[in-house]
This record gives C-alpha cells, structure tokens and sequence, in this order.
C-alpha cells in the first residue's frame, strides 16, 4: 500500500501575477498580459491574468489574436524578476519542507513530499497545503493552487483537472478516486505527459481517454508505443512509482547542449550564418565551462511563415572535442548541405548531441594538437572574464555586425528582458 502524499503547487498565471502585485492591481480583475510589445503583434503572450482568460485569450496565444474589444495592459516580460518571485517562493517552502523532499518543476511549479510532516504539523494533507498557501499569498500576494495525491503522477492531475473546478484551489486524487474522476476524462490531451502526438496514435485505435487505455490489449499497445507503453498502461491505472529521491539521483546516461532562436526578423542566407557562427562559439563555451567534449552536431533551419518545410540535418564527425574552431567548420558544411539559400530564415537551432567529460577527447590524424591547446586556453580564458566581468566582457568582431544579435542575448533571460 502506498502512503505516500505529495504535493504539486503552481503559482497561478505567474508572470502576469507578479506584475500585478508589482502594479497593484487584483490579476482576477484586472486584463493583463505578459509579451514584448517591441516584437510586434505576433509576440507570444508568455502568460495572461485569470480575468482576461475568462474572456477566452489564452496564455501562449499572440497579441495580435486578442479581439480588438478587449481593453488590457501590455507588461514586458522581466525575467529577473519572476526568478526573484520564485526563489521567495521556494523560500516559504523550506520553512515547512526539507530541500530533500522538493522537486522544483519548473519556475512556477514544484512537488513537494509531505509524507514525514503532517504527523510533525499534525494535519491532513489538505490543513498542510493551506498552511503553505497562505503563507505565499501573505509574503507574495500570489495565488497558488495545489494537487495532493498518493504519487507523484496523481498530485499533478489533480492539480491540473480537479483543483481547477475547487473553490478552495485544492484537488485530491488516490488510485480509487482517480477512477472515479479522471478514467472518462476528455479530452486527454488534458492529462500531464499525454500530447497530441500520442492522443492522435491512440484515437487510430478507438481509445478517447485512459479508461480505454486501461482495457486495451497491451500486446498493441507496446507493439505501437515501445517501452513509453509502459508509464502510458501505468498512468491509465493512476500508478506511478517515481519518488523524488529518484529524480534527485538519476544522471542521465547521455547529454546534449543545444540553443535556438527565433530571429526578430527575415535573414538572409548570409547573415543566418553569422546568427550560427555566434551560436556555435556560445555552446563551446559551455562545453569549457563543464569540460565536455562531443562528437555529434544537429542543424535546425526554420523559414519565414513556414513557405517551405524547415531544413535539419546531423552528422557525427571523427574528432570528439569542444574546439570552436572544429565545430564551426563541421556546422559550415552542414549548413551549405541542407539549407536553402532562396528563401528568407526566421528560426535557427543547433545541438551537440552524445557529450561527455573531456577525458574522452579524441582527435584524428589530421588535427594540430598544439594549436587546439592554444584555443583550449583561450577558451578557458574567455570564460573565466565572462563569469566575473559579465557575457559581453569579451566579444569577438562578428558580433559587432548589424544582424549579429549575441549581444543582445547575453543581456536576455530564456529569450526575455531581464
């Protein structure tokens, strides 16, 4: 039997949360959303206040999807702000909560395991979580709500289904009333780790929601889905047997670094070589920093309003390393392979994919060695300034270019103004 009980808390349209506290303003009032104004109107809305949800403007729409009737604030996103918000957040849980049993999910969302405490604060689980929500909302002024189930799986559909139709912003789910409450749930898109790629697979099937999951032959399904049948049979079954101890612990076997951007405007073959060349240099730098090495490299190429299929390629190349100078000639001859040069470039994405510790740094025959040293120095060097001085203490001439934008980025925080 399972006595586990978890927590999964999400701040509550966070972002535009926030810059109503900041502003004064109720976010269950008040039409407000969190986008750059300087990108135009097809700015993504990174996030919008319940009030202005209500009248059907979603949070990762586009301001120029906003019905034009609607009267609402535009607040640019400050990233270093939310963060701020966040590590408060997180604050307020280690006053209930070991660090041990917190999972930061994301920036707004967290599982907590109370399994230990409710017997030290002598509550349910339910008389807990209101502890910890009003103590965010006293220090904050963020809303949050909260799904409690018996495994991880079940505290985050129940936040995500139950507690959003509960007055007190709570959702309770164990195995049994999972069954009840979410077997026949439609659609099932709306059940975490279920995206339409797989609900599509499952509707050629005949299956609607996890009830039909649950009593499908498992033969097929494992013949359809490989080894992910096995946590979709499992969550159709509300089971789920990862605790956080074991998200803390797991190392991932392999890594990539990868770094994308949607460029502010059309670029033309040209100059999206030089956006590429600036990304190559920032994902070696983090391969110093971390002393990795790889011997992979994807290429993503998307085209302005998708007038063409966007361009990918990857290659593993013979020399396992983190030297910009090797990289960037790997990228260049893949970049000519696949790119077409006729159309206007609006998305670029690269990745070093099977990275490792730089003790299986490899070279062929043809690599000079001590010039590789040499730029390994300078590397080092270039990241050892950046950290103490700052990202743009060190530049290099193509980022002085008109179409260059790393010197913009490096003041940016996941895409966003600081």
């Amino acid at each position: 039997m399972n006595n586990k009980i978890y927590l999964c808390i999400d701040l509550k349209s966070f972002y535009a949360s926030v810059e109503c506290v900041v502003r004064g303003l109720d976010p269950f009032k008040i039409n407000l959303v969190v986008a750059d104004p300087t990108r135009g109107g097809g700015a993504i809305t990174l996030a919008a206040t319940p009030a202005i949800k209500k009248l059907g403007v979603p949070s990762r729409g586009r301001i120029y999807e906003i019905p034009k009737n609607i009267e609402y604030i535009t607040a640019p996103p400050r990233m270093t702000l939310y963060m701020q918000y966040s590590a408060t957040i997180y604050s307020i849980f280690l006053k209930f909560i070991s660090s041990e049993d917190i999972h930061v999910y994301s920036i707004d969302e967290s599982f907590l395991d109370i399994t230990t405490y409710m017997n030290l604060y002598n509550t349910t689980p339910k008389q807990l979580a209101k502890m910890i929500l009003d103590e965010i909302f006293d220090q904050t002024g963020i809303t949050a709500t909260v799904g409690i189930g018996t495994n991880l799986f079940l505290a985050k559909v129940a936040l995500d289904i139950t507690a959003k139709h509960a007055k007190d912003c709570m959702g309770y789910l164990d195995e049994d009333l999972f069954k009840q409450l979410i077997w026949h749930h439609q659609p099932i898109t709306d059940i975490w780790m279920i995206g339409p790629g797989t609900a599509n697979r499952l509707a050629m099937l005949g299956i609607k929601d996890l009830y039909g999951v649950a009593h499908y032959n498992e033969k097929i399904l494992y013949k359809l889905f490989g080894i992910n049948a096995e946590y979709l049979i499992d969550h159709s079954w509300g089971r789920e047997p990862t605790e956080i101890s074991d998200i803390k612990a797991y190392k991932p076997s392999s890594n990539s670094i990868s770094n994308s951007q949607i460029l502010f405007e059309d670029y033309n073959y040209k100059d999206a070589y030089l956006i590429m060349k600036e990304m190559v240099e920032s994902n070696v730098l983090q391969l110093t920093e971390k002393h990795l090495v790889t011997n992979h490299i994807s290429l993503f190429i998307g085209y302005s309003k998708n007038c063409i299929k966007p361009s990918r390629g990857s290659r593993k190349i013979t020399n396992t390393t983190n030297s910009y100078r090797i990289l960037l000639e790997e990228f260049k001859l893949l970049y000519k392979k696949i790119i077409n040069p006729n159309y206007p470039i609006r998305q670029i994405g690269i990745s070093f994919g099977n990275v490792k510790d730089e003790i299986y740094e490899q070279f062929d025959l043809f690599a000079n060695q001590e010039d590789i040293e040499k730029e390994k120095r300078v590397q080092e060097a270039i990241v050892y300034i950046r950290n103490k001085y700052g990202k743009n203490a060190v530049l290099k001439g193509m980022n002085f270019y008109e179409k260059a934008t790393q010197r913009k980025r490096n003041g940016l925080i996941g895409g966003h103004n600081a």
